[in-house]
């Protein structure tokens, strides 16, 4: 009797311990799939941001090619950045992890030109292409390899927590290594050998951003422009919106609202230059500058095309852009919304930006097609409000709304200069310092002038004055 007893008790011992035991065991298991889990993902996210971008060079383009924030989606475009504005690719990828271009900088030539529209230069885009998909492989191999580096230093750090020596040091690490790669592999292996087939066939930087493809702007027929010097592309403000007629003023003068405040007049006075004002109230890039505009019951032809009859100007200023953002609409619609920074006003200006960043990449491109070479200066744009003046609260225009729109106001301007250096040309602020709408001596027209918010004469002189700094190299 007391033997039977001794045995059960003995084995009524024996299997909580083994139960122990396995929970044991299944604990280290579940722990070492958890923490060689943190180990992968943080070696892959460590890869990511620390692998440097592959910069790759075609007929006197720079693009750095590099990858897009990760996605939970298995099929997307990819990103391009264009100016510091981040545009989806028009192409797709498959895969979580897709490609990221940065274009950086631009040396326009004959050859380049063929870049950025379709066309007997087959050579040319190819080369783009095979530049772009090198560089992806040459991205992605070095990312095995930061993944690999931080997978070693990471468990051998576990290891030496653990104090493994010697040969098991040794499998936990080369086996933790394999997986990471293997799961690296898996996420972003598909992407790494799809990628280079689907760059390779990038024709051109259009295709590539989803920009419309644009013929170069044919020469206006018409007699050469042999005495101008200088030209004047723009909209509204490069006009002189609201400000005396011109003297004599042409049918498309007075269709465009020139007026004789516009820098280009004042330019023209100031230096006894032959200054051509092209510029029109309500142009864009599309529908003015490289295309015809219906203004004032005319029908214009694109300023660009009347620029191309110049072939003696030297210098060639360009202001454009707040017509492209539909400016005068944005303001509206911040006066009218509770806040400028919601949903809806954000997500409109944002639209508008990426379309005009496509947009002016295509100007960009043409204006290096000007004949005689000419210096090239864009004109960033002023800054009207003050978000300390109060004046403008009646219209609903808080201090905070003002804030957001000059946010708004900065992007675009980042836009236009970044454009500019990429592409090596010049690029002007005009500085309105303590000139804001509603101070003393401001460089704005106010509410009850004939347009608002554009400049008038004294903001006139002040853009004409950076203008010839620019165009005669004084800092």
């Amino acid at each position: 009797m007391s033997t039977s007893t001794s045995t059960t008790t003995a084995v009524e011992t024996e299997r909580p311990t083994r139960t122990r035991t396995r929970g044991r065991r299944v604990l280290r298991v579940l722990a070492g799939a958890g923490v060689l889990l943190v180990v992968t993902a943080a070696s892959i996210a460590f890869a990511l941001r620390v692998t440097p971008e592959r910069t790759v060079q075609a007929f006197g383009q720079t693009v750095s090619v590099g990858t897009a924030p990760p996605t939970w989606h298995l099929k997307g475009p990819g990103q391009a950045v264009l100016f510091g504005q981040t545009i989806p690719t028009q192409v797709d990828f498959v895969g979580p992890v897709r490609p990221q271009l940065t274009l950086t900088d631009i040396s326009l030539n004959a050859q380049v030109a063929g870049l950025f529209s379709p066309g007997p230069h087959a050579p040319v885009a190819e080369t783009l292409g095979s530049a772009l998909a090198s560089g992806w492989r040459w991205y992605f191999a070095t990312e095995i390899l930061f993944v690999a580096l931080a997978a070693i230093l990471l468990l051998g750090a576990v290891a030496g927590w653990r104090r493994y020596h010697g040969k098991k040091t040794v499998i936990v690490v080369a086996g933790g290594v394999l997986f990471v790669e293997a799961v690296n592999l898996a996420l972003i292996g598909v992407t790494a050998f799809t990628a280079p087939g689907i760059l390779r066939d990038v024709r051109s930087l259009d295709s590539l951003v989803g920009q419309t493809q644009i013929a170069p702007v044919a020469v206006q027929p018409g007699p050469p422009l042999a005495g101008v010097q200088a030209i004047v592309l723009g909209d509204s403000t490069a006009a002189g919106l609201g400000g005396p007629p011109l003297g004599h003023p042409t049918a498309n003068d007075t269709a465009c609202e020139r007026s004789s405040i516009a820098f280009a007049t004042v330019l023209a006075r100031v230096n006894e230059w032959t200054v051509d004002n092209l510029a029109c109230s309500g142009a864009t890039i599309p529908e003015g500058i490289i295309g015809a505009q219906s203004e004032g019951g005319r029908t214009l032809p694109p300023q660009l095309s009347v620029a191309k009859r110049a072939p003696n100007a030297q210098a060639v200023i360009v202001s454009v852009g707040a017509n492209d953002l539909q400016w005068n609409t944005l303001i509206r619609l911040c006066a009218a919304a509770d806040s400028c920074d919601n949903r809806a006003v954000t997500a409109y200006f944002q639209r508008r930006l990426a379309t005009f960043t496509r947009d002016y990449l295509g100007l960009l491109s043409q204006l290096g097609a000007l004949p005689g070479n000419p210096t090239v200066v864009i004109n960033q744009y002023y800054v009207p409000f003050d978000a300390s003046q109060d004046c403008l609260a009646a219209m609903g225009l808080t201090a905070d709304k003002v804030d957001s729109l000059l946010q708004d106001l900065q992007a675009l301007n980042d836009v236009l200069s970044n454009g500019a250096q990429t592409f090596g040309y010049q690029t002007v602020q005009p500085d309105f310092t303590g000139h804001e709408l509603c101070t003393d001596q401001s460089y704005v027209q106010g509410p009850t002038d004939p347009a608002p918010l554009h400049p008038n004469a004294r903001g006139q002189l002040v853009i004409a004055l950076a203008d010839e700094r620019a165009l005669l190299g004084a800092p």
